[in-house]
Order: structure tokens, then sequence, then C-alpha cells
């Protein structure tokens, strides 16, 4: 790092010291011409010299010298440059008066001299002044009228400025497809003429207008873009860049990466104490807790965002931290606060829109270059005035100061009337205003209690649902269990015949296990408390786990169990798989009959793992196929009569798209049924 550091400094120095070589060797070249308008030529390129390495008081000297050369000599070309360098050093020193003076006198020579590059590089400069002086309109056309001459003659430096110029003129408009079209071609010029600075500002705009347009990907392309040409070297730039690169991709839930941005941002706007960035970063990181349900954390880092964005007046920055605590306080129902919120946010929207630029001034014609947009312009020295001698204009003059008199009376009555409209018309519209937000109000309280109606009319029906199958289907299994233990204790069974209703024994247990197993995790759903805690882990040793759970009871059902599972592995929670495998095991044994086979299997498939369970059972016709995997419970009789709730089939679909998975089955009546579970093989980005 070291080296590059000493060879960077050894380039500025030589380049440095070619530039000092050049300008000494002007100097010498110019001290020993004879011919006047040939020392007014290598007095320019000296200027011009000067005016690049910002040696403006050097360069002032050398004006002034030249001008009297030129107009001594009446070299009108001569005037025409000096009187050019000089505006744009008054440009520099920000003295707008004498450098639009100066621009337009240059152009009118240039005019004379019909030099049209001259005239284009003039434009242009008025262009950057009337641009950085907020006339967006009028400084568009000058920038637009110069672009055509510049790349004729290839100057791209000063087409680049022309392109930046008209870039910034559309952004400010809001015409953001003219924009970006203007900021591209300035890239362009930018990347070949190796401009950093303009590279990242170009990038850094596009970036901008592209999340304005909701072309998201675009944005984090460019912002990425400007964080590669920054490197790790401008915290500057990195901390306004951070946290709104974090805030796009917070527009695709992407709250992994969203937080890696934001505490980047958020960590080095506090070492450098930019409050502009700890806003934007501040809120974004809000949001995100927002969407998480983290609310106490969003709550204090909104809070923290709206004191910064009043500390340093940032209006935009503020109007997010409003809308954001709207949503934040509707969320948690604390609907009086949310309403309060809601009011701040149009209060200060509708005073930033009426602050904005006349939009209706702006018009699609106005957007592309008028050949005569300098025709509206009024010169000053065309408005006379009446000599004191001129009895003939000194009567038309007082009668013009009559009328103009009148007219400012009747204007003034007028005023009078309009202030009385606008103050009845204001009461109106706050009364208007005020019936609005109470309505508001209304339908946020009644949208409360509607959410909070539903939630209850769900609880309902999950305790109907559990006492239900409490009632009828568990308490079938535990009665038959506790029938075979009652026999057993009353000696009404012999040795022999217990061992022979062992295995209905055995049936009977497994059913309520399972059955027991199904409800505790169907309940869980419902109250949505179920959260995975992903792993990797083989699929093989999973299945080899569940055969054994099945093993008698497709024994006493003379059913076969064919195994072509593989060690393979996959990325989901281990614990929820299992019940999947062990739920889609039962189904198969529970709808196959004597001779009938059930095969299991597991193959790789576009980098996920694709697991199957096949039965050559009774099958599932199409219209039931429609009804599986609904949370409305479904359940058929199995070939020994066998119950179920009709929950496992919507718990397995519910625990394999938890871990961002699949799972669907093919089958045909009478012939048999295959389900099919796909899970990732690592952790989805």
């Amino acid at each position: 790092m070291g080296k590059i550091i000493t060879l960077i400094l050894l380039l500025s120095v030589f380049f440095g010291f070619s530039q000092t070589k050049e300008i000494d060797s002007l100097s010498i070249e110019l001290a020993f011409q004879e011919s006047d308008t040939s020392k007014v030529e290598t007095s320019l390129k000296l200027i011009k010299r000067l005016y690049d390495i910002k040696d403006y008081d050097r360069a002032l000297k050398y004006i002034i010298e030249s001008e009297k050369l030129s107009i001594s000599e009446n070299y009108t070309r001569g005037i025409a440059k000096v009187t050019y360098y000089k505006s744009l050093i008054y440009a520099s020193k920000n003295d707008y008066i004498n450098a639009v003076t100066g621009y337009a006198k240059a152009k009118t020579l240039f005019s004379q001299l019909k030099d049209t590059l001259g005239i284009a590089k003039v434009n242009n400069s008025i262009g950057l002044i009337e641009i950085d002086r907020g006339n967006y309109v009028k400084g568009l056309q000058y920038s637009l009228a110069a672009i055509d001459e510049l790349d004729k003659h290839h100057l791209y430096i000063e087409l680049s400025s022309a392109y930046n110029n008209a870039a910034r003129a559309y952004y400010k408009m809001n015409a953001f497809d003219k924009a970006i079209e203007y900021y591209l071609k300035a890239l362009q010029l930018q990347k070949r003429l190796r401009n950093k600075d303009g590279i990242i500002e170009s990038n850094s705009r596009l970036a901008e207008m592209y999340s304005f347009q909701k072309e998201y990907r675009k944005s984090i392309e460019y912002y990425e873009t400007v964080l590669e040409n920054v490197g790790d070297s401008n915290d500057s730039i990195r901390g306004n860049i951070l946290p709104k690169l974090g805030g796009e991709y917070l527009k695709f839930n992407d709250y992994d990466t969203a937080a890696k941005y934001l505490l980047q941002g958020l960590r080095l706007n506090r070492k450098s104490n930019n409050k502009l960035g700890l806003t934007i970063a501040l809120n974004n990181l809000g949001e995100l807790n927002l969407n998480q349900g983290k609310f106490i954390t969003a709550e204090d880092q909104l809070m923290e965002a709206g004191a910064l964005a009043k500390s340093i007046d940032d209006k935009p920055g503020l109007l997010r931290q409003y809308k954001l605590m709207k949503a934040l306080d509707s969320t948690r129902n604390k609907f009086e606060a949310a309403f309060l919120w809601q009011r701040k946010y149009y209060d200060l929207k509708d005073s930033l829109e009426k602050k904005d630029i006349d939009k209706d001034s702006i018009t699609n014609a106005s957007l592309e270059l008028n050949p005569d947009f300098e025709t509206n312009i009024v010169n000053p020295d065309s408005i006379k005035i009446p000599k004191g001698g001129d009895l003939e204009s000194k009567e038309k003059y007082n009668r013009f100061k009559l009328i103009f008199y009148a007219l400012l009376a009747a204007l003034a009555i007028v005023s009078t009337f309009l202030v009385l409209i606008f103050l009845k018309r204001n009461n109106s519209i706050k009364y208007t205003q005020e019936l609005e937000e109470k309505n508001i109000k209304i339908e946020l309280q009644n949208k409360a209690f509607q959410e909070q109606t539903e939630h209850l009319e769900n609880v309902n029906n999950v305790k109907d649902k559990l006492f239900s199958i409490v009632s009828h289907d568990l308490k079938d299994s535990l009665s038959s269990i506790n029938g075979f233990i009652d026999l057993l204790k009353d000696g009404s069974l012999t040795r022999e015949e217990f061992d022979n209703l062992i295995p209905e024994l055995s049936e009977n247990a497994n059913n309520a296990s399972l059955l027991l197993f199904n409800l505790l995790n169907w309940s869980k759903s419902q109250m949505q408390s179920l959260e995975p805690n992903p792993s990797l882990f083989d699929v093989q040793e999973v299945f080899e786990d569940k055969i054994k759970l099945i093993e008698q009871r497709l024994e006493s059902k003379g059913i076969d169990l064919i195994d072509h599972s593989l060690r393979d592995f996959a990325y989901a929670d281990k614990s929820m798989f299992e019940i999947v495998i062990q739920n889609l095991l039962a189904n198969a044994t529970k709808f196959c009959k004597k001779g009938d086979s059930i095969t299991i299997s597991n193959h790789i498939s576009n980098g996920s793992c694709i697991i199957s369970v096949a039965d050559t059972g009774v099958g599932i016709s199409k219209e039931n196929i429609d009804k599986l995997f609904k949370s409305n419970s479904f359940s058929t009789i199995g070939t020994k009569n066998e119950k179920g709730t009709g929950l496992g089939l919507s718990i397995c679909k519910e625990l394999v798209e938890l871990n961002h998975g699949k799972i669907w089955v093919e089958s045909n009546l009478n012939v048999g049924s295959t389900f099919y579970v796909q899970l990732p093989k690592s952790k989805p980005v």
C-alpha cells in the first residue's frame, strides 16, 4: 500500500512539473514574440493552462494585458476569447453578474466572427451558471444548444460537461427518463476520459433515479458500481451510498443483505458525524426492524432519525420518518398516535409540494431544444428613459405614470377581494380536512376492530377443531387401548389371546401417538409459533429412523417396503422434515392393503433434494386431490378402517414451505399415489 501511495505522489509531482514546464515555456515564447496577434494567441494558451490549474490571479494578469493588446490591434477574436476566459474565472469565484455580462459580450463577438464553436462553449458555460442558480428550464436550453457543436469538434471534456449539465437540469425538473438518457451519455465520456469523480457522480444519480422509477435492480447495480470505484479509500462517499444501497435491498425483503449495508453505513456516518447519511441509515433500519416485528428497536431508530432530520432541516428524511412512525403505531394498534403521525406527514408533504418547481410550467416542448429560446430574453439596454428636454416625451411619460398608478390602485382593490376569497376558501378547506381526518380515524379504528374480531374467530375455530378431534378420534383410540388393559386386568384373556391382540393394541397406540403428534404441530402452526431451525442433515438417516416406527404395521398388513434411498443432504429443519416423512409413511401404510408395496427414494434435481414416497395402494380421485394440503381438514377411511384427522398433509405443506421447499402428489385411483418433497441443499440466497 505504501508503494502505491509513493507512486501516486511521484506521478502527481511529475504531472505538476510537466505543467509548470509548459507554462514556463509559453512565458518565454511570449517574451520573444514580436507580432501582437501572435502574442495574444500565445497568451491565450497560457491563460488556459493557468485556468486549468486554478491559478486565477495569475491568469487575470495575462487577461488584462491580452485584452489591452487585442483592443489596440482591433483583434476581435482575441477580445472574444479573453472575455470568455475572464468570465470563466468570474464564474469560478461565484461572481454571477460579471460572469453573465462577460459571457453575453463574448457570445456577441463570436457571433460576429461566425465562430459556432465559441458560441457553443459560451452557451455551455451559461447553462452551467443558470442550472446552479435554479433556472433549470433556461439553463437546459443553453446546454442543449451547445451539444451538437461540441460533439462535432470531438471536445469530449466540454461535451461531457454539457451532457452533465443537461442531465442535472432534467433531474431537477423531475424528467427522469431524459435525465437518465443524458447521465448515461455523460458516463460514457467520463469513462473514456477516466474522470473518476464524474463516474461516481453519474452512477450515484442514475441509481437514485432508477430507485424513483422503482427499477430497484438497476439502482442496486449502479450503487454497487459506485462502491467499486470508491473502494475502501473514501469513507465520505461510502457513508452516503451504503444506507441507500441497503434501502434498495429492503425493497426485495432481502433483510440480511440490507442489514449488512445499513449497519456499515450507520457505523461510517456515526464516525464522520454525517447527519444526512445517519438519517437515511436510521430510517431504513427502522423500516427493516418494523418489517421483522422488532418494534422497540424500530421506534428507537426512527425517533433518532426524526431528531437528526429536524436538526439539519432534512424535510424528505423527516417526511419518511413520519410515514414509518405512522405504520409502526398502526401495527401496534396505537391508532391515536398513528393518526397524529399521519397528520404531520400530510402537512409536511403539502408544504414541500408548494415549494417544489412549478410542474405546470414544464411542458414536453420545454424539455427539447428550442432554436429561438433566446428571443424572449429582455435586453436591459433596449429600455430607454425619456430625456428632460423632450416635452412630448415628458407628457407621454406623465401619462404613463398616471395609468400606472391607476392600475396599481385597481390591483390593490382586486388583491383585497382575492385575499378575502382566499381566507374564506382556506377556512372551508380546513373544515373539510378536519372532517376527512375524523373519517380516517374512524376507518383505522374499524379496521382494528375487524382484525381483532377475525383473530378471535380464528382462535375459536382452532379451539372447536381441537375439541372435536379429542372428543371423537383420540377418544376412540384411547378407549380401545383402555378396553384391552381392562380385559387383561380382569384375567378375561389368556396369554395366547393377549399375544394375538398385541398387534392391534400396538396399532391403536401408534394411531393415538401420531394423532397427538399432528394435533400439537397443527395447533402451534395455527397460533403462528412455528419457527424453523435449518441445518444440513442426511435424508437417508431420517428414512431409516421412521421406517422402524412402521415396520410392525407393515408386517401386520402384509405390505412390502422397497428402500431406494441414498445418502444425500438437505438444508432444512430436521425435526420438521421428520414430521413430514412420518406423516407420508403413515398415510401410505394406511391406504395400502395386503400385497401392496411402498417405495421410498431420493435424488438431486437442479441443485435441490427431491424425496418421494410412492405406494401401490387405493390411490386418490381427481376430485379429492384438490382437497389435499388445504387448511380445512379432509380425511378418508384406510384399508383397515383406520381413521385420521385430515391435518397431516396440511401440516406437511406448511412445514415444507417454512423451509423454502415444495410438496405435491401424483395419483391414479386404484393404481397408487406418489408424494414428492423438494428441499434446498444449501441456505437460500
